[in-house]
């Protein structure tokens, strides 16, 4: 995917632009087979490796919208690519189900798509107003709307600081909980009156009060860390010999977790670090596309 939410989203960027492109191919683009993108977006990514390879991509998304989008990205690459709908931590399924038994390129771009963050009809952000959504895949039943109005006050905290590691979750609980016996809270506007009201309107160092919340409960509904959890688990033991495994995160409950996993296969010794420090844009790209700022990339890479 492209364009993180992990931190302000209030940043003027149209479109959708893809972070670390020159990056990505840098790492990923060495002669590879199989190409998996786990986090398809509009596909931008896949393309630029698709034209800078021959490699067969297998392209994953849970967003039916993405998946569209990227269906006529890569029309012109239509042979060599397959499009699955699915969660990326059902990737071992998705291969295996596509006839594939080991890859040569794994990539997972976790920013949030600007396809679904500009639609106020999800409801991701703050900066419109829409209903509380924040569904990846609207397939499935729980919205933040469901978190938000029944959950009890102290779950509720706990999930806005562990996700959202926001230091006020307890008074920002305790306000949602005041405000939903008044009246249902259902749209992102009203949730962010709530927030405002708790922590005032004004940003704190660039970062709007209501994001910390937001990106909780976007985790929460989708269950992203323990996708990220099964994503780490499975996909390095997919890797072709030399195969290498691109992670692209935005914030530091999944920085950490793709460090300490990095780390724990390169001790073994049947998998590289291939960066010692972690790759970040550069300020030109940043300049341009001030989402991308907090982007962090690591890459592993299964020895020969």
């Amino acid at each position: 995917m492209s364009l993180a939410v992990k931190h302000d989203d209030g940043a003027a960027v149209r479109g959708h632009v893809p972070v670390m492109v020159a990056e990505v191919r840098g790492m990923l683009a060495h002669g590879p087979r199989v190409v998996v993108d786990v986090t398809l977006g509009a596909g931008e990514h896949a393309a630029s490796l698709l034209e800078a390879t021959s490699a067969r991509l297998v392209g994953i998304d849970r967003d039916e919208a993405a998946i569209a989008a990227a269906r006529e990205r890569l029309a012109s690459f239509a042979d060599r690519v397959t499009l699955v709908r699915a969660d990326f931590a059902d990737l071992a399924r998705v291969l295996s189900d596509a006839g594939v038994d080991s890859v040569d390129a794994i990539l997972a771009d976790l920013g949030m798509s600007s396809l679904a963050l500009d639609d106020p009809a999800r409801g991701f952000s703050f900066r419109a107003d829409g209903p509380l959504d924040m569904r990846m895949d609207q397939r499935q039943e729980l919205r933040a709307y469901d978190l938000v109005n029944e959950e009890a006050e102290a779950d509720l905290a706990n999930l806005i600081f562990n996700f959202g590691e926001e230091r006020a979750s307890r008074r920002i609980a305790r306000a949602i909980v005041q405000a939903r016996r008044i009246r249902p809270l259902e749209t992102t506007a009203e949730l962010r009156a709530v927030i405002e009201r708790v922590l005032g309107p004004r940003r704190r160092g660039g970062v709007h009060p209501a994001t910390r919340t937001f990106q909780a409960l976007r985790i929460a509904v989708n269950r992203e860390m323990e996708s990220l959890d099964a994503l780490l688990s499975a996909a390095p033991g997919l890797l072709a010999p030399g195969g290498r495994m691109a992670v692209i995160a935005y914030h530091s409950l999944e920085d950490r977790a793709v460090k300490q996993r990095f780390r724990a296969l390169g001790a073994e010794g049947a998998f590289r670090l291939v960066n010692s420090k972690v790759i970040k844009p550069q300020a030109a790209e940043i300049a341009r596309n001030p989402r991308a700022r907090s982007a962090r990339m690591r890459v592993l890479e299964r020895i020969q």
